[in-house]
C-alpha cells in the first residue's frame, strides 16, 4: 500500500511525460507573455501540442492505462500495459489510432453471406 492508500491514480509514464512537456509549454508561454516576446508564444504552444502528442503515442505503446483501477500489482507507474495493442475498449485515442471496439450503437454489425461453394470440376 502506497502513499494514497488502495487507489489506482494512473500514474503512468505517459502521464508524467505529458504533464511535463505541457507545464514546460505553459511556462514558456507565461513568460513570453510577460517579456512580450511573441516567438515564445508560438514555441510554447507548440510544446503543449507536443504534449498531446506524446501522451497519445506513448498510451498507445503501451505506457498509459485503460480506463478505470488496475489490478494492485499493475499499478506502478512504470509498469506497461500489455492490453494496449489490442485497444482500451473504452478508449477515445485507442479508437482514434484504429484500434479497440467502437462502442455499441445499438446497430448490430451484418456479416457478410458466406461465399457459395463452387461445384466440383467447375472452374472457379
Amino acid at each position: 500500500m502506497g502513499m494514497h492508500g488502495d487507489h489506482d491514480l494512473g500514474h503512468t509514464v505517459a502521464g508524467w511525460a505529458g504533464t511535463t512537456i505541457a507545464v514546460t509549454g505553459c511556462t514558456v508561454m507565461a513568460v513570453a507573455l510577460a517579456a512580450g516576446w511573441s516567438t515564445g508564444l508560438w514555441l510554447g504552444g507548440a510544446a503543449v501540442v507536443l504534449a498531446a502528442l506524446a501522451t497519445w503515442l506513448l498510451h498507445l505503446a503501451g505506457w498509459g492505462k485503460a480506463t478505470g483501477p488496475r489490478p494492485v500489482a499493475r499499478q506502478h507507474w512504470r509498469v506497461r500495459d500489455t492490453s494496449a495493442r489490442r485497444g482500451h475498449p473504452d478508449c477515445l485515442g485507442c479508437r482514434l489510432a484504429g484500434r479497440g471496439a467502437a462502442p455499441a450503437s445499438g446497430v448490430i454489425p451484418v456479416s457478410p453471406a458466406p461465399a457459395e461453394p463452387t461445384p466440383v470440376g467447375q472452374p472457379s
